[in-house]
């Protein structure tokens, strides 16, 4: 596919702009073995990709802001013997061209050629302290331009951490990123219904997860936006359980969080069901609170709210279920103000979402929690795990329920973007034979 190269320069463009003087050098990332001749399957970074949409190891994009701008890239050269094993490569020149550079050079030049860049600039901004190996690299190229003093030659005198710019930019999605990420929930949602669908006593976890993957795969997904947590019974009570080898026992909850990521950008998807298609009366009550909280939480995200908003209305909701259900004893406030609910709920609702799962941007501004802005999109996850207890009755024993969506900020409220079946009803229609 051709990338569109003028969305990428606008963006480059846009960086240049906020850094006002200096270089900017940012990395794609590694590969990296798996064991002897082979690699993991290779994701570019993403900082790297939202400014080229570049995505072949051994790259780096060096963006030069001043008086003359300059978009530079430095990539693998063609190679006749690589590529018949490997498969394709741009080479510097064709992707000059292809991706909108103003100069491009080879990857391996890139020690030669950087500290020339760096020469007589005030300021260089990087990924500071990501990895030790390009810290190091980065500092040899500042001491070999501070090598050249007694030649007039000065070094830059300001280090800044790129993400200062680049975090906030990929904060606030345009309409072309809220396009992929529509298409990767959708992908994603797809793969949830199927999941349900297969879900039966006697099967096994890994067997839903193999569903799962071909689900994603099919809709035309890369990959699986992160590893797969498949966990029925009492590993749903595990917030990372991800060994997915359990089998599936009758009367059980399954409790799947995953989802696909295409064109670079992530889905992010938890939905809890009976193994056996219905829910018991308990799982129905503790199941029933946490969608009211999933509710009141998606109904705090609009612009104008906080980012702590949609947090604060799930914890009341799941505060005040857990006292009628009985798993705590009090009075709301002082529950909420002691922390009592996070015995059964000890995580956030939410987080960023885009080209990574938990992705970029502050939480907090000045000390503030931020205001929520159309463009911004977030998961909200509410959940409840209840492990077995002498003070905790005995039918909610080894609940572990956690419902999540994607929602994008909009000028009005917000947009969810995933829709697999949630309420009691729905779900257990779907999964009637």
């Amino acid at each position: 596919m051709q990338p569109d190269s003028a969305l990428y320069r606008a963006r480059r463009r846009r960086v240049i702009e906020e850094m006002g003087e200096g270089v900017m050098v940012i990395a794609t990332a590694p590969e990296v073995p798996r064991n002897r001749d082979t690699h993991y399957p290779y994701r570019h970074d993403s900082y790297f990709y939202w400014l080229t949409g570049f995505n072949e190891p051994e790259a780096v994009v060096v963006l030069v802001a001043g008086k003359e701008p300059r978009h530079i890239l430095f990539c693998r050269e063609r190679n006749e013997e690589r590529e018949i094993w490997d498969g394709f490569r741009y080479g510097p020149e064709a992707a000059r061209e292809a991706f909108a550079f103003d100069e491009a050079f080879a990857f391996d030049t890139l020690d030669t050629e950087l500290p020339k860049l760096l020469e007589n600039q005030p300021a260089l901004a990087y990924v500071i302290g990501r990895e030790m190996a390009w810290d190091t690299r980065v500092m040899g190229w500042l001491n070999t331009v501070r090598g050249k003093a007694r030649g007039g030659v000065q070094a830059p005198t300001r280090l800044v951490d790129a993400r200062v710019w680049l975090d906030e930019m990929r904060l606030v999605k345009d309409g072309h990123e809220l396009a992929l990420m529509r298409r990767a929930a959708e992908i994603s949602t797809g793969a949830h219904r199927a999941a349900m669908r297969a879900a039966r006593p006697g099967g096994y976890e890994y067997e839903i997860e193999a569903e799962l993957l071909s689900a994603f795969r099919r809709g035309g997904a890369e990959a699986p936006a992160y590893t797969s947590i498949v966990a029925s019974g009492a590993n749903a009570c595990v917030l990372h359980y991800v060994f997915n080898n359990r089998p599936l026992a009758d009367g059980d909850l399954l409790l799947i969080d995953a989802a696909a990521e295409f064109g670079s950008y992530a889905a992010d998807i938890t939905r809890t069901f009976p193994v056996n298609g219905r829910f018991s009366p308990a799982q129905k009550d503790a199941y029933e609170l946490v969608l009211a909280a999933q509710a009141a939480a998606i109904d705090a995200v609009r612009p104008g709210n906080h980012w702590n908003s949609p947090h604060e209305a799930a914890v009341r909701v799941l505060t005040q279920g857990m006292v009628d259900l009985g798993l705590l004893a009090g009075e709301v406030d002082g529950l909420i103000e002691s922390n009592a609910y996070t015995r059964f709920y000890m995580h956030r609702t939410g987080h960023w979402l885009g080209m990574d799962v938990h992705d970029a941007g502050e939480y907090k501004l000045h000390g503030e929690w931020r205001p929520l802005v159309a463009g911004m999109t977030l998961t909200v996850e509410p959940g409840l795990y209840i492990r077995p207890a002498d003070d905790v009755p005995e039918a909610f024993w080894n609940i572990g329920i956690r419902i999540e969506d994607d929602v994008a900020v909009t000028e009005s409220g917000c947009e969810v973007l995933t829709s697999p079946p949630k309420t009691v009803a729905e779900i257990e229609a779907w999964m009637t034979p």
